[in-house]
């Protein structure tokens, strides 16, 4: 089976590229939808994440998003710490959830695969890119945050042309038909190289 990682910057429209190749029947891997579940269930997890960010980490035994957000994307210290803990647990779940599908190739939606080092984790690579002004608008109107938070965030990740020399296929989302065609596209290359 191939495993496909399917990346972008935030506010890019990754899960809006993921939501379309599942609905062509393509099994989808949420890294982080996943990454939160474990984040919420894991006894370890938890324990390591209060260790490193403190007590504050978590309200109630849930997440506290906000204030995770705030203080790791001010601190590479801290982020670099935090995804230590993450990413060794999401890929171990990634690993046992690729056995149980059945399909030609499968998606790994991860935002940061050429930060974090996993490139190589991969069979082919797919970069959904969108302008700058584009993202942070999409991500101040989904997350109620401030442009200047959208923009830390945005700094924190290589940038785009970076992205790009490592990836095979480019997808840059503005019009969802443009994208669901480029979509459809990619999805044919992909079960020919399979075949």
């Amino acid at each position: 089976m191939m495993i496909v990682g399917l990346t972008g910057g935030i506010g890019s429209g990754k899960s809006t590229v993921g939501a379309m190749f599942q609905k062509l029947g393509v099994p989808l891997y949420n890294s982080d939808l996943e990454a939160k579940n474990l984040m919420t269930r894991s006894k370890k997890i938890k324990k390591d994440i209060e260790t490193l960010l403190g007590k504050e980490s978590y309200l109630e035994g849930e997440l506290n998003r906000e204030y995770i957000a705030k203080i790791v994307f001010k601190d590479k210290k801290l982020l670099q710490g935090l995804n230590n803990i993450v990413h060794p647990a999401v890929r171990r779940h990634f690993k046992s959830w690729c056995k149980r599908q059945n399909a030609p190739y499968v998606i790994q939606e991860a935002a940061i695969i050429f930060e974090n080092g996993t490139k190589e984790l991969y069979d082919k690579i797919i970069l959904v890119t969108s302008p700058r002004d584009i993202r942070i608008q999409r991500v101040v109107d989904r997350d109620g945050i401030t442009a200047e938070a959208v923009i830390q965030r945005i700094d924190n990740q290589w940038p785009d042309s970076e992205k790009e020399k490592f990836s095979d296929f480019i997808i840059e989302n503005i019009g969802l038909e443009a994208t669901e065609r480029e979509v459809s596209r990619i999805h044919h290359k992909l079960l020919k190289i399979r075949a």
